[in-house]
């Protein structure tokens, strides 16, 4: 291991060379201790960015990502386990509503989670609206829960694929976060670390997805699934529709009230559609025969969501809080809505106090937008189009300077684009 050095190993990938699996495990091991400062794996990066790992680099990366760590052992439950993971979106409150579906359906769901920032909401801060609900469980706290109750949405810890955090960080200050290789590894070695047996990714597409571009999110879908069964998860991807928001809710208390609508049988049709074309996936990918439509329209799900609040802590019962501050947007005239920006929308919502810029600020639980209208509804002059909720005035004026580019009018009749775009498995 000692006959590497950080320089050699940035000029081989600098100059569009593989590297070998010992140069890789050297690299992050390296790192991790130190010996590998900041600069020179900003370096690498770099060179990853513009020239990519191949696949066997890639599966080196990954396995040396997830062996920096420790790894969540759920052998022995005496339910199957299954995940998913959604590459964020703007109203994207799934997680809510599928893990505890799918435990109804008899599996166990480790649903490792994280934060918002910037236009995308993070499940953590829309489950701290809950008052009471904590974030953070230990591994046994985890395992006892998915046993007894089938469901937990939690934090991931620290010790999961300790390098990613260092490496995200770099990232992120380097303008390397796009690159699909780096995305890959991030995603797939936590994800492979929480040790699920399988997992279904929801790869979003669109103008309020990370990637817009269809190819690129096909191509990060094929490369994390190939990540996922060469690591012995069984892994589906999904790629979904992101260009106008999904349901009406964007925010975090008001997506929690959005979900526990569809928990009890009622809610959006997109977010339904949605949740169930993920949660058919994943009782098949596991081998159970249960229709998870039948779940969710006869309380089962949500039964089992009441439960898995209370058992960290939270009053499922509990009114969450409500904006001081609330904005209608209307119409400026008759016609038909053209289109909804999700990106637009999401801006509007962090602008109105319920997204971050750091990881360290803090959100609001009562901000966000209510989407009254979507792409293809007619509507009447001073019609209402959103509904702004904001707890002061500053951050509303913020808001209502972002929603006035998120919609846009016409007179002609619009086709809508389909919800669920295509299927990614091995």
């Amino acid at each position: 291991m000692t006959n590497f050095s950080a320089v050699d190993v940035i000029a081989t990938k600098r100059d569009g060379g593989t590297l070998s699996d010992g140069a890789i495990t050297w690299l992050l091991d390296a790192y991790m201790r130190g010996d590998v400062a900041d600069e020179q794996m900003s370096s690498l990066l770099m060179a990853i960015f513009f020239n990519g790992l191949a696949p066997q680099e890639l599966r080196t990366w990954t396995d040396r990502m997830i062996a920096s760590g420790e790894r969540l052992d759920l052998q022995g439950l005496s339910r199957p386990t299954v995940d998913k993971h959604s590459t964020g979106g703007v109203g994207d409150k799934i997680s809510l509503i599928l893990a505890p579906l799918m435990a109804s359906c008899g599996a166990a769901v480790p649903q490792l989670s994280g934060r918002g920032l910037g236009h995308t909401g993070g499940t953590l801060d829309k489950l701290e609206a809950i008052p009471g609900w904590r974030a953070t469980l230990t591994n046994n706290e985890i395992r006892s829960q998915l046993e007894a109750i089938g469901a937990v949405i939690c934090a991931a810890g620290p010790g999961l694929a300790p390098v990613d955090r260092r490496l995200y960080a770099l990232r992120d200050v380097t303008a390397t976060v796009e690159s699909i290789p780096l995305i890959s590894s991030s995603i797939m070695s936590k994800k492979i670390a929480e040790g699920t047996g399988a997992l279904v990714l929801d790869v979003k597409v669109g103008r309020g997805a990370f990637i817009k571009d269809p190819a690129r999110a096909r191509e990060l879908a094929t490369t994390m699934v190939t990540l996922g069964t060469s690591h012995g998860v069984a892994t589906i991807a999904q790629l979904t529709n992101m260009d106008a928001p999904l349901g009406r809710a964007v925010g975090n208390a008001l997506e929690v009230t959005e979900s526990v609508e569809v928990l009890r049988g009622a809610g959006p049709e997109d977010v339904r559609e949605l949740t169930l074309g993920l949660a058919r996936i994943m009782v098949e990918l596991v081998g159970l025969d249960v229709d998870p439509e039948i779940k969710l329209d006869d309380g089962s799900a949500y039964d089992v969501y009441r439960q898995m609040i209370q058992a960290q802590g939270g009053d499922s019962d509990a009114v969450l809080a409500t904006a001081k501050f609330r904005e209608t947007v209307v119409a400026p005239r008759a016609g038909i809505v053209q289109s909804v920006d999700a990106l637009c929308v999401g801006m509007a919502a962090w602008r109105l106090g319920a997204g971050r810029a750091r990881k360290e600020d803090p959100v609001s639980a009562a901000a966000g937008v209510l989407c009254l209208v979507r792409e293809g509804n007619e509507v009447e002059a001073k019609q209402p189009l959103f509904e702004l909720h904001a707890d002061d005035v500053e951050h509303l004026v913020r808001g209502r300077d972002t929603i006035k580019d998120a919609f846009v009018l016409g007179d002609n009749a619009v086709t809508s684009s389909p919800l669920l775009i295509e299927r990614i498995e091995k």
